[in-house]
């Protein structure tokens, strides 16, 4: 036990920037042994503390039903496939390359075409801590920081390091990123922009503004040249199949209401976020929340869904999609005024506008109460060089509307961009419902914490899923399992009301469930408005599975009310501010009884 100590009081007198450095295996250039030496003792000392955060469970007044809509199993068409991938956005596409390599028949659905993911919308980049005194220890050092105490140190570590060796894989696939202007005292090749949260510029981009565009094209070429990869985009998944406590495979329905029995040796949800449940958003209509409802329903547990992050600045014009203003435009040197031309962020953060997201989304919002105003600007002019050249595609979306970047302030509000929470997983994707992993947006592996740092989406999503690919290929080869009997019949517990033929208005719903969670879900949440919240979602929830149909409209929005009420009752739950969690009645954070994770788990009926 002396050397754990020692080492542990020894890191203490080290400056703050040497013990981070110290920290990691990875020690970066120019730290020779001494650096080695205290990096050796420290690995000691924290191989005796806790390995993870604590955990408490969140109560959910009312659950709901296993499955969305009832089926009779034996009146199904039946499809076999050692891995099936739910999701061909970056995450899914990655865990189906790395699963056939291992030599796995793979079978990857979608329930849109690839370029309707949020991959394919992505404009930041990815991080990768290849620049010069940078290293991946500060990369992992930003990241804990604006997890604000609920990232997972090792997980982190492992993520950061792992960064670099995607660049020669994506190489293969044909990616090139952005190069920077050459300079003469620099021997960094690509170009790397700074974005809130960073200490270094560490975000590689590609097509200026397109990184997720760019990226899905080449993933998605890769998907359909792989022999070993099967891909259908025409096909929603409703709901997993659990046998003997095991995930055994999933039903899926056409765009015709048909539904067909996939056996798969193991399952990999992939199927990005639940932005759409909140009025103002950045994510695509895909994004309903299918693979955290079915998840939640096949008994997985969620964690930390109360954290959801609301991007700064989306374009807000009547008319106008809320598409992302990409933080790389800050990064360049835009800033915050609003209508007055005063400065948001001046006296905010010290980073000013390059802040951690979340500080920014709420510094916006107290402006915009403060002047009665429904937007602040975004003041581009202030970028040297061309800047519609090096954002093309944000400068032809605002033309549209008759505004230049390079003079014109862009109207922006906050909207919601990430779910940070997600299905719980470890370092490699597996969640505690054995034959199920999951990676992506709808993942919680423990990386982001509280709050994610710019440009982590996209590398997590390569990291995890290539590695959840590779170890469901291990697991599913040998066999696909049957399905005789399932824990729970997916042909019973749909009740029959008397007023069941009383047609719903799903748009009418799905309007008042968005605005609902925008005004009481948002930014700035309290107790009376979460729960008024929960109870008006799960009054409609209710309504709606009493009507059960095979639409596609219909799944989404029950998957839609059922995310949208564990969000509420997770936020209720936690009675602290934290990341992206903001209590207007708990302003501040609480170490001594929140510095845990949530967790939502649904309990089998008996």
């Amino acid at each position: 036990m002396l050397g754990p100590l020692w080492a542990f009081l020894l890191c203490l007198l080290l400056p703050c920037d040497l013990s981070v450095v110290v920290l990691s295996s990875r020690i970066r250039p120019g730290g020779g042994p001494f650096l080695g030496f205290f990096g050796a003792l420290w690995r000691q000392c924290l191989s005796f503390m806790p390995e993870s955060l604590g955990a408490r469970r969140v109560p959910i007044a009312a659950d709901t039903a296993r499955y969305v809509l009832p089926f009779r199993m034996a009146r199904l068409p039946v499809f076999r496939w050692p891995v099936a991938v739910i999701g061909a956005g970056a995450a899914g596409s990655a865990a189906a390359l790395a699963a056939a390599e291992q030599g796995a028949e793979v079978l990857v659905l979608g329930k849109l075409a690839p370029h309707a993911s949020n991959t394919y919308w992505a404009q930041g980049g990815m991080a990768v801590a290849i620049g010069e005194g940078d290293s991946s220890c500060r990369h992992a050092e930003d990241t804990l920081k604006v997890g604000c105490g609920l990232s997972e140190p090792e997980i982190t570590q492992s993520i950061c390091d792992a960064a670099a060796d995607l660049l020669p894989w994506l190489a293969e696939l044909g990616m090139v990123f952005d190069l920077r202007q050459r300079s003469a005292d620099s021997t960094q090749r690509q170009h790397l922009a700074r974005e809130g949260g960073h200490s270094f510029p560490r975000v590689l981009s590609a097509g200026g503004d397109s990184t997720g565009r760019v990226l899905q094209e080449q993933l998605s070429t890769a998907l359909q040249k792989h022999p070993a990869i099967t891909t259908r985009y025409d096909l929603r998944v409703v709901d997993l199949l659990v046998n003997e406590g095991e995930c055994r495979g999933f039903i899926a329905l056409d765009e015709y209401g048909r539904a067909y029995l996939v056996r798969a040796g193991r399952t990999i949800l992939a199927s990005g976020s639940a932005g759409q449940i909140f009025r103002e958003t950045t994510n695509p209509p895909v994004a309903t929340g299918d693979g955290l409802a079915m998840a939640y329903r096949a008994g997985a547990t969620l964690q930390d869904l109360e954290f959801v992050q609301f991007h700064p600045t989306t374009l807000y014009i009547a008319g106008a999609a809320r598409v992302l203003i990409s933080e790389a435009v800050r990064g360049a040197g835009a800033v915050l005024i609003d209508g007055t031309g005063r400065r948001v962020m001046q006296g905010k953060h010290e980073m000013l506008d390059l802040a951690p997201r979340d500080v920014v989304s709420r510094a916006i919002l107290e402006r915009m109460v403060e002047t009665g105003d429904t937007n602040v600007y975004l003041d581009a002019s202030r970028i040297e060089g061309n800047v519609a050249e090096r954002f093309p595609q944000i400068a032809a979306m605002c033309a549209a509307f008759q505004i230049d970047i390079a003079k014109d302030p862009i109207p922006v509000r906050p909207g919601a961009h990430y779910m940070v929470g997600g299905i719980q997983t470890d370092g490699h994707g597996a969640t505690d419902l054995p034959g199920l992993f999951a990676c992506g947006e709808v993942a919680s592996v423990g990386l982001h914490g509280a709050n994610r740092l710019a440009s982590n989406s996209l590398l997590e999503a390569l990291v995890i899923g290539r590695r959840a690919g590779v170890l469901a290929a291990d697991q599913g080869l040998p066999s696909c399992h049957e399905l005789d009997r399932l824990d729970e019949d997916p042909a019973t517990g749909f009740a029959r009301h008397s007023d069941g033929e009383v047609e719903l208005n799903y748009n009418d719903m799905l309007y008042s469930l968005k605005s609902l969670m925008w005004r009481q879900a948002g930014l700035a949440r309290s107790k009376d408005l979460l729960a008024d919240a929960g109870e008006r979602v799960a009054f409609w929830e209710r309504i709606l599975l009493s009507r059960p149909h095979r639409t596609a409209s219909y799944v989404d929005l029950a998957n839609m009310l059922l995310v949208s009420r564990l969000v509420t009752a997770s936020a209720e739950f936690r009675t602290e501010s934290r990341g992206t969690h903001f209590r207007s009645d708990f302003p501040e954070r609480d170490d001594d009884r929140w510095l845990v994770h949530s967790c939502c788990q649904r309990e089998a009926t008996a």
